[in-house]
């Protein structure tokens, strides 16, 4: 039974903090695999800045490269309309019955676990891992339902790097150069 990570979001762009957060998952909770889940459209955000599925995709793509135990699955990318963490995990435990899967999230998001799609019915197909946030408690009682790891802590956000884009400024040791390299050739963010 291969135990994998789903780890699911925007990439938009995919940064080192993400890379870092998926590795550490990995080597902390002993996990054969990662897989991202690039969403389409996500119930919670808007998508005016949101780079198009495919240039996310390749972006992705640069960011995993040499990295044997990541993985990206397009499922959330081929569903029409908004994308529900339920009806993905539905889906993929039909896909592939044998695996364990553990639903990765960062520590911001774990305030927001009540508000998220059949939540409590995700609970039980799912289980939920988490950074922990240094001095600082989640008050949500869903807290208890995620497993928490520590990890050095990377002070980076997509939307950072889109502004710094859109700026001018260089986003170097911030995303792997190749997807710098993408970012620039395509003219993503600038606007």
């Amino acid at each position: 039974m291969k135990r994998i990570a789903l780890f699911g979001g925007t990439f938009n762009p995919p940064h080192l903090g993400h890379m870092l957060m998926a590795q550490e998952a990995l080597y902390t909770f002993e996990l054969d695999e990662v897989w991202f889940l690039p969403v389409g459209r996500p119930p919670h955000k808007s998508d005016h800045d949101l780079a198009s599925n495919q240039d996310r995709l390749d972006m992705l793509l640069a960011s995993i490269d040499g990295q044997k135990s990541f993985h990206i699955s397009t499922v959330e990318l081929e569903r029409e309309g908004r994308s529900y963490t339920i009806d993905t995990v539905r889906l993929l435990k039909e896909m592939y019955p044998t695996h364990h899967f553990f639903f990765l999230i960062g520590g911001d998001m774990i305030d927001y676990l009540p508000k998220w799609e059949k939540i409590n019915e995700l609970l039980k197909l799912i289980s939920f891992i988490g950074v922990s946030r240094p001095g600082a408690k989640s008050q949500s009682s869903y807290a208890q339902y995620v497993k928490q790891f520590d990890m050095v802590q990377v002070d980076l956000s997509s939307s950072s790097i889109r502004k710094r884009v859109k700026e001018g400024k260089p986003i170097t040791y911030m995303v792997r150069d190749r997807v710098a390299s993408i970012i620039k050739e395509r003219g993503l963010y600038e606007s």
